[in-house]
């Protein structure tokens, strides 16, 4: 009995993990294919000294969704995301932003829409106080 429940789970994980993909497109499948485990790094150069020093990372995990991302200054880091998602339908459900300091100064929860646009995005202070909504209506003209 308890090896059917093991089989049924990993089914179920399967499955799950499945229907996920087939919510995204299949031009969202193939860049997430090439991002798999991938790390960016940018670098800018000053024209006259030469000088080189780390501008932004963005960092990909296995499914190739972005979970980080680091704005850097001449002085250090500026500020950092982290990025979570859904794992029913591969979009983000929360945003977590630091600052030079790394220490969290907001973060952002998402609601999405069947049809996969945001629908309501919600900001809540370092402490877990919601200070703000927004809501995002999508008006197509003639």
């Amino acid at each position: 009995m308890k090896r059917a429940k093991i089989v049924l789970l990993l089914l179920f994980a399967m499955v799950s993990g499945a229907m996920a993909q087939s919510l995204l497109s299949p031009e969202t499948l193939a860049r997430r294919a090439k991002r798999k485990n991938l790390t960016v790094k940018e670098w800018n150069t000053d024209s006259k000294t030469k000088t080189r020093w780390l501008d932004h990372v963005t960092v990909y995990d296995s499914e190739g969704r972005k979970i980080e991302e680091i704005e850097y200054a001449t002085y250090g880091q500026r500020e950092r995301v982290t990025y979570e998602y859904d794992n029913e339908t591969g979009k983000v459900t929360k945003e977590v932003v630091y600052n030079d300091r790394n220490n969290v100064v907001r973060i952002r929860r998402y609601e999405w829409n069947e049809d996969g646009t945001k629908a309501k995005q919600y900001n809540y202070l370092p402490n877990g106080k919601l200070y703000t909504v927004k809501v995002f209506e999508y008006v197509f003209g003639d």
